[in-house]
């Protein structure tokens, strides 16, 4: 009838400590990246492909973090860790279809920045309005039916063994050590879904970096490969990061990944990566910046006339 998510409870001197830095870190997700799609929507400058990809990147990552950190900071708070089935498999569903989508909008925005440097002449053209909202719907509704699928598939099984996940949310990886029976199968559908949503986009995101690099050696002037790369590294990073760790996840045989180091991987891609991309963003962008700059300026004088 249900499981128990065993989360942190290996080190419960530690579980208020972790709670409070869990919670600072989903005020601060949802705060920064706030911040991004409102300067996006409201100023002008930023009123571009970029941007635009950008602020759904930004909501998403708000729609991440929310599908696991609440559950979690909940079960830290009451040292309970209970949830039904259904409210698992929800879980699992929503952290599967928004992983995935955030895997296809990075491979959007690695086009996007291919055509804004390869082809920066017919930029506006191939990238208008209409593009980019398909761009996004795609990568927004990819992945429903496959993780509905995958989902069910999951927990058709028969989990005999015990209803302790030994994990801080449900997950594919701790759930499969539970199933009784042959797992082959599953096992099978969670590469190919991986590879699907993760390597594809993955080797697409490679494509285009390969091309813009070729591209950007070919400038003359040293100012403008230096722009061009800084256009193009912050969502390098995060590629990096994200993929990086979401592929050992689920790309790695489940027999040589220890407890340990999938929550720990986990943390990485579900929390860490979601609190740093804000900072990779607005550090690393002029244009934010300088928006940031206005922004304040804008409060500060409302914050006059209101006294």
């Amino acid at each position: 009838m249900e499981f128990i998510l065993l989360g942190f409870s290996n080190v419960p001197h530690l579980q208020w400590v972790l709670f409070m830095v869990f919670l600072f870190m989903y005020m601060t997700i949802l705060l920064c990246n706030s911040i991004i799609i409102v300067l996006a929507k409201t100023d002008p400058a930023l009123q571009t492909p970029m941007y635009f990809f950008l602020s759904n990147f930004s909501f998403l990552e708000i729609c991440y973090v929310t599908a696991t950190i609440p559950r979690m900071l909940m079960d830290l708070y009451t040292s309970k860790g209970n949830i039904s089935v259904l409210a698992c498999a929800t879980q699992m569903y929503f952290v599967l279809m928004l992983g995935g989508t955030e895997c296809l909008l990075l491979a959007a925005m690695a086009y996007d920045r291919y055509v804004a440097i390869c082809h920066p002449l017919q930029y506006s053209l191939l990238m208008k309005n209409k593009v980019c909202l398909q761009l996004v719907a795609a990568s927004w509704i990819s992945g429903i039916p496959v993780e509905i699928g995958q989902t069910y598939q999951i927990f058709s099984l028969h989990f005999c063994a015990s209803n302790r996940i030994d994990h801080f949310f449900c997950d594919i990886p701790p759930l499969l050590k539970l199933a009784c029976g042959d797992t082959f199968m599953n096992t099978v559908a969670v590469y190919v879904v991986a590879v699907v949503f993760v390597m594809v986009p993955f080797l697409l995101i490679i494509v285009s970096y390969i091309k813009i690099i070729c591209n950007i050696m070919k400038l003359s002037s040293a100012k403008g490969m230096a722009k061009a790369f800084s256009t193009c590294s912050s969502h390098l990073i995060v590629v990096v990061l994200f993929y990086g760790t979401a592929s050992i996840t689920y790309l790695q045989p489940k027999q040589s990944q220890s407890e340990g180091m999938g929550k720990l991987l986990s943390l990485f891609y579900t929390i860490l990566i979601p609190a740093l991309n804000p900072i990779i963003y607005t550090l690393r962008n002029k244009d934010i910046m300088m928006a940031l700059r206005k922004l304040h300026s804008k409060l500060l004088i409302w914050w006059e006339n209101v006294k």
